[in-house]
């Protein structure tokens, strides 16, 4: 379907962290973002998010609006940063699932059928009473996988206090963000008995991770190494990981797939609403079977923030996740005042 001439619309905005956000490769006191407002001739509107990739040394906030801004002078000039990408692909297909009054995920894939996502707890990193405490929060309210942030320092005391706080039931996933280094194949072997759901990342490199998982029994993912179809492809040829987790704004737009040639499941680039119910939208078209059956997705980061940006309240509901059912498109709309309170 044509688009059309459209009205733009680009709006940075900042939601605070009710706690510091601390990974291990940096802490965020507020998370910046980009809304993208695209409006037709009839008013019809869609919506889309770019988040700034900063603490992977991605593209910041004033490359990504001067870039929306750019392409709403001129859209020949199509976005090179991933997260502005994201947010003009995001909107059109908002937009264009608007005029067809379907939902978003029925215009991805109209044989889809939809269904709800477990969500995993997001930790932030800490001590290891800091981090049980926040994973025994997370499990009061029915999560049952916990995504650690740990640097090879922490790794293991982490996994231990949790497991013995939590007991055998849960699962608990390792997110390095690329920094154990030399020492993952080593910390592989000690986390065994801790029985660990996967490890995200723990080096960066596909041919470094290829080498770490055929020596170990614990599945390996790719986040940082893989952006994108290509690499996805050299991922399954090298037999570098179980799966690859992405990000909308890490891979510019909405093919969560990657075009099939690796399993993979969604995360948050901390989102608003608009990115985490596109990310919604957008993982029912995933076969529910891999990596493996009921996978949690890394979705449920609004709870994070103080502020709720959503007019119809938080998208999770406890450790679930639905594609938004209100209207058409993502099915989100957008509490103005407080847009206007987090505006930059």
């Amino acid at each position: 379907m044509e688009v059309g001439p459209l009205s733009v619309e680009v709006v940075p905005f900042a939601l605070t962290f009710r706690q510091p956000y601390v990974t291990a490769t940096g802490v965020l006191d507020r998370r910046e973002s980009v809304l993208l407002r695209v409006r037709d001739e009839n008013g019809i509107t869609g919506l889309g998010e770019g988040v700034p990739m900063t603490l992977r040394g991605g593209d910041g906030l004033r490359t990504v609006v001067s870039e929306l801004e750019a392409w709403a002078d001129d859209p020949g000039l199509f976005p090179t940063a991933p997260p502005a990408r994201c947010a003009v692909r995001t909107a059109v297909a908002d937009l264009v699932s608007r005029r067809l009054e379907i939902p978003l995920w029925r215009h991805l894939d109209p044989g889809v059928e939809p269904r709800t996502l477990e969500c995993n707890a997001t930790i932030t990193a800490g001590t290891p009473d800091d981090v049980v405490s926040q994973c025994e929060s997370w499990a009061g309210d029915g999560f049952r996988v916990f995504k650690l942030k740990a640097g090879p320092g922490e790794a293991l005391e982490l996994a231990a206090s949790v497991r013995h706080a939590l007991g055998p039931d849960a699962q608990i996933r390792l997110d390095a963000n690329g920094t154990w280094g030399d020492s993952s194949a080593a910390l592989l072997r000690r986390l065994e008995p801790y029985d660990i759901e996967l490890v995200e990342e723990p080096l960066t490199g596909l041919v470094e991770l290829a080498a770490l998982a055929a020596g170990t029994t614990t599945p390996l993912v790719a986040d940082e190494s893989v952006n994108g179809t290509e690499e996805a492809s050299e991922a399954a040829r090298l037999g570098s990981c179980a799966a690859a987790t992405v990000k909308l704004s890490k891979i510019g737009g909405l093919d969560v797939s990657l075009g099939g040639a690796l399993p993979t499941y969604l995360s948050s680039a901390l989102d608003g609403p608009v990115g985490i119910a596109a990310a919604a939208h957008a993982a029912q078209v995933l076969d529910p079977a891999l990596p493996w059956p009921g996978i949690a997705h890394g979705l449920a980061t609004g709870r994070l923030f103080e502020e709720e940006l959503s007019a119809n309240g938080p998208l999770t509901v406890l450790n679930q996740l639905d594609p938004p059912a209100n209207g058409f498109g993502l099915g989100v709309e957008l509490d103005e005042k407080v847009l206007a309170s987090c505006r930059l």
